[in-house]
């Protein structure tokens, strides 16, 4: 499955478009983040993405961890969210 990775600098409708439209196609999407401003954009672009799909009847919810990522052989710690649909 493909990661979406989010900047500081990410537009979250672009964002929220992203995540939404993985949601359509395989029903779960991962977020990355790495530092403050990056994880701020994904938790609105994530909201934004709910209102998305809440107009077609879709309830999501979100379960963030950390995971350690290789970033030109230094590692670093991101969040990962993980978006699903809502169980009943």
């Amino acid at each position: 499955m493909n990661v979406i990775k989010v900047s500081a600098r990410s537009r979250t409708a672009a964002v929220a478009g992203a995540i939404a439209g993985v949601m359509r196609e395989v029903n779960r999407a991962e977020v990355q983040a790495i530092g403050a401003g990056a994880v701020n954009q994904a938790v609105k672009a994530i909201i934004i993405a709910k209102g998305y799909m809440a107009e077609e009847g879709v309830a999501i919810v979100c379960v963030p961890s950390f995971v350690e990522i290789d970033i030109d052989g230094q590692e670093r710690t991101a969040i990962r969210f993980v978006v699903e649909p809502c169980p009943e």
